[in-house]
């Protein structure tokens, strides 16, 4: 049986700077939220033609992601 995963799109600019990305956290900008999933995610990323790309990843990385990303820096 196949464990549950969450697909997450992402749009790039130009630049290759984050435009667009699903589930991000209010007050988070789309670039941080990127970088707090890429760090999360154990090769769950994939690149997409145009610009685009998907994380695939288990409800739990992207509630690990949220945690890092919205927890205060000590």
């Amino acid at each position: 049986m196949e464990s549950s995963r969450v697909i997450i799109h992402a749009r790039f600019a130009n630049d290759g700077s984050v435009r667009e990305i699903g589930e991000c956290p209010s007050g988070i900008s789309p670039q941080d939220w990127f970088n707090a999933l890429s760090r999360h995610s154990a090769n769950g990323y994939e690149a997409l033609s145009g610009g685009r790309g998907i994380f695939r990843l288990a409800p739990a990385a992207i509630e690990q992601a949220k945690a890092a990303v919205l927890s205060p820096a000590t």
